[in-house]
């Protein structure tokens, strides 16, 4: 029998703070204006010339508190899944299940982290979150420890159980994302990270059932 450590999540509590950030807007970058003289397609309403040039970068800008907090949030969420799953890479013995699950998973939240910060540094907010804060479904010093030290079969149902936490407090985050956020490719991100992750759990809990 495996000898894992059952964790208890706590995201209600970051996805709270979610919800109330989504009450607070953050500043819109100003629609750009000409001067030119009116052309028939300048005439119609809202087809003024420099209002398609200026529309892409208003889109990628416009964000709120919760758009900032969910990538601010997500970012060291996602690094800390794409470490657990390089020490299964690393680790012999480890069933051919896990190691393609934690595959996937880094392929897939690596690009993701990319993503995330370069929307941080387009929105002129800081890449961090305040000092001390941290998501509450994160993995501790000591359950990473316990994994780095775990070997064959022990680490990778230590690994499934750690992750599907983690998935699960990714989730949350991402609904509340969904329900409070403004910017649009954020908000699909999460619509992507539910689907995933949820998809995930499910593989993970069934791999569970067979150690």
């Amino acid at each position: 029998m495996i000898n894992t450590k059952f964790l208890t999540l706590s995201a209600t509590a970051i996805a709270g703070a979610f919800a109330l950030a989504g009450c607070s807007t953050g500043p819109s970058a100003p629609s750009a204006t000409s001067s030119s003289p009116a052309s028939p397609a300048s005439s119609m309403p809202g087809m003024g010339p420099g209002m398609m040039s200026s529309s892409a970068p208003a889109a990628a800008t416009e964000h709120n508190d919760a758009d900032t907090m969910f990538a601010q949030g997500m970012i060291p969420h996602h690094e800390q899944a794409v470490e657990m799953s390089e020490m299964m890479l690393q680790k012999k013995d480890i069933p051919a299940s896990v190691t393609d699950l934690a595959t996937r998973i880094k392929a897939a939240q690596a690009p993701e982290i990319e993503t995330m910060t370069g929307w941080l540094k387009t929105w002129n907010e800081s890449a961090t979150m305040g000092a001390g804060t941290t998501m509450d479904s994160m993995m501790g010093e000591g359950d990473m420890k316990q994994l780095e030290a775990a070997q064959g079969t022990a680490a990778a149902g230590l690994f499934l159980t750690q992750m599907v936490a983690h998935h699960q407090g990714a989730i949350m985050v991402a609904q509340t994302e969904i329900s409070q956020g403004k910017n649009a490719a954020a908000i699909k991100l999460s619509q992507d990270i539910v689907t995933a992750q949820e998809a995930e759990i499910k593989e993970m809990q069934d791999l569970l059932a067979t150690f």
